[in-house]
């Protein structure tokens, strides 16, 4: 079962990271809605290419720990990042799934916008699944 949880993992964080760089590089497909907005439609924040980068590369790895972790590539890491991988990965996903009560998350406040209806439809429940799994994963290894 953790194998099955762990590359489900690793194809969804596969995936994810696929579409920073597809956004990197200039792709508009689903940009839009990415990005928290106001209500009045401005950009809470303009994440400039190298953030855009950087997550990119984060996701490609969490998805790379997991593959690493379920033991079908033989990659050798301390001890102490997988230790720590495996609640601090689940973590991330969960307290962005919980938000900042304002405009991301199951509990933001501003609703309305494009950014928010995706939000509620698509990212907070990806973000709270990606989390289960990943304590599920911690919690059926031990």
């Amino acid at each position: 079962m953790t194998t099955i949880l762990s590359i489900s993992l690793l194809a969804i964080f596969t995936l994810l990271g696929f579409i920073h760089f597809y956004w990197l590089f200039g792709g508009k497909w689903g940009i839009e809605q990415a990005l928290p907005t106001k209500e009045i439609g401005k950009k809470v924040i303009e994440p400039p290419k190298i953030a855009t980068a950087i997550v990119g590369i984060g996701l490609i790895s969490f998805g790379l720990f997991y593959l690493i972790k379920t033991g079908l590539i033989n990659f050798q890491v301390p001890n102490w990042i997988i230790t720590y991988g495996s609640w601090i990965i689940p973590s991330i996903f969960i307290i962005r799934a919980i938000g900042d009560f304002k405009y991301v998350g199951f509990f933001k406040k501003i609703k309305n916008t494009e950014f928010a209806k995706a939000d509620s439809k698509w990212f907070a429940p990806l973000c709270l699944t990606i989390g289960i799994f990943g304590i599920l994963i911690q919690l059926m290894n031990k």
